[in-house]
């Protein structure tokens, strides 16, 4: 039985310092998403966040972006999962990652944090890995020791144009998403 998606979470770092480094590709998405369907974004303390909301086909759905650092992001998607009565398996969390190309978009249910501390946080929050996450690739530095400074730089002009592309390539499938063809989603977006 696979499920429809209810909340759609962009992850990254509050302010301006952060809004375009590739620790924020989650965020960039829903914003994409949101400009797509003319809504608009609304601060809500209650939910730790700034809150939308779109439907396609009658299936409604709800976007976030946590106002907390990365590293506290459950916080914010557990206020609004609790309150709307959403399953961990009804949440799409959008983030950066490192282990896919630049480029690249991937989509992929339950499984690790891959060292990724908004997920680490979500996990925490949830008590739940049982959700969907939309990965979506920034590639990895060469050198391992640098992880922290790389997510937290641009990318540059060339990565972001990708980025920017593979984000469009997966707005495509979030019709499915909100009807529940899970399966149809990845299969189009992995092909």
């Amino acid at each position: 039985m696979e499920h429809s998606i209810k909340l759609i979470v962009g992850l990254g770092n509050p302010g301006s310092e952060y809004e375009n480094t590739r620790h924020n590709a989650g965020v960039w998405f829903v914003e994409q998403l949101a400009t797509q369907y003319n809504e608009t974004w609304q601060k809500e303390t209650k939910f730790h966040g700034l809150v939308s909301k779109f439907s396609i086909d009658g299936h409604e759905c709800r976007l976030l972006i946590p106002t907390t650092y990365m590293n506290n992001s459950g916080r914010a998607v557990a206020a609004v999962a609790n309150y709307y009565k959403i399953s961990p398996e009804e949440i799409l969390i959008a983030h950066d990652e490192l282990d896919v190309p630049v480029g690249t978009v991937r989509l992929k249910f339950n499984g690790g944090d891959g060292g990724h501390n908004g997920l680490k946080d979500i996990f925490k929050s949830l008590d739940s890995k049982k959700f969907y996450r939309l990965r979506i690739g920034i590639d990895r530095p060469k050198n391992i020791n640098s992880i922290v400074d790389y997510v937290l730089e641009r990318p540059t002009r060339i990565q972001r144009s990708s980025i920017d592309q593979a984000i469009l390539e997966a707005l495509e499938i979030v019709p499915m998403l909100l009807a529940g063809e899970i399966s149809k989603a990845t299969q189009i977006l992995h092909t």
